[in-house]
């Protein structure tokens, strides 16, 4: 028997002409292989996630924690950013990694995002840093098999590397919508950002794919920095807050989350940053927005 394969023309009519129900296998198409080391800049071609939706059972999802890192992609032979560009990594981490394609985060811990930012973008590696770095792996880009079978093969890969730096990610089932939300605030209680749950049963694709979906307690979405606000009080003579545009083209002040360092040395204008925000005022601004980062698209 053939394989099932749906071209994503065929799902997104699908979606404008009403809902169709196809299994995850079929939806996931033939694995792509991944980029060639002879095309270095070109972007990775990597699983996307999408946002969680409720109406999703949970049960059929791997769940892992969202970390707080940067993304990473190895193809054998060279480390690079989602965007395709070369990671200058130490030669004694790079020679520790096999020839199997990797996809995984850079992360030093949570809420450390910055100093994992910082060091790993060097063009010049500083050995120090790259000591507290660990590359956390979440998907074997290419390979045959659901992805349940794809953490299997995982743990025994990694392992016989040896190396205490490269690790798996742990996946994890859960029984249901309540155990879900659960899991979520004591992640958020610890510091963790969000969950990432991907379907078990889903073959490797590259691009936005349903079958990736991303949760967290609190949403976060971009804007890019037109205006900045002068500071009063104790922020007198340094920022005060940015004047954001959304997507949708709404502005809104964004004044809080900001450490004493970025407000005297602030976003610069035309940049894109990563906001926080619990919900939405009626005209779709968002409530209690709180700056997260600055956004790379590597």
């Amino acid at each position: 028997m053939k394989p099932i394969v749906i071209h994503r023309q065929t799902v997104l009519l699908a979606c404008f002409l009403g809902t169709v129900f196809v299994p995850w296998a079929a939806l996931a198409a033939t694995p792509e292989t991944p980029p060639s080391p002879s095309r270095p800049h070109a972007p990775a071609a990597l699983t996307l996630a999408t946002h969680w939706q409720n109406s999703l059972d949970p049960s059929e999802f791997l769940v892992s924690e969202k970390l707080d890192g940067v993304r990473a992609f190895w193809d054998g032979q060279t480390l690079r950013f989602r965007s395709g560009r070369r990671i200058a990594a130490p030669a004694w981490f790079i020679a520790a990694l096999p020839p199997t394609a990797l996809d995984g985060e850079l992360w030093i811990a949570r809420r450390r995002f910055d100093d994992a930012s910082a060091a790993v973008r060097r063009k010049v590696p500083v050995d120090d840093e790259w000591h507290q770095v660990k590359y956390l792996i979440f998907d074997l880009p290419g390979q045959q098999g659901s992805f349940a079978e794809r953490v299997a093969q995982m743990g025994p890969l990694l392992d016989s590397v040896g190396a205490p730096w490269l690790q798996a990610v742990a996946q994890a089932r859960v029984e249901d919508r309540a155990a879900l939300q659960r899991q979520l605030k004591q992640l958020a209680q610890e510091g963790g950002e969000g969950l990432v749950l991907h379907h078990a049963g889903a073959l490797w694709q590259s691009g936005r794919s349903d079958a990736l979906r991303k949760l967290k307690l609190q949403p976060d979405e971009e804007g890019r920095v037109v205006a900045v606000q002068p500071g009063k009080g104790r922020h007198a003579g340094r920022m005060g807050a940015l004047q954001v545009e959304m997507p949708s083209g709404q502005r809104f002040f964004l004044g809080t989350g900001f450490t004493d360092a970025q407000r005297e040395s602030p976003p610069a204008m035309g940049s894109v940053v990563t906001y926080r925000y619990r919900d939405r005022t009626p005209k779709g601004l968002p409530k209690f927005a709180s700056f997260l980062r600055v956004y790379s698209a590597e």
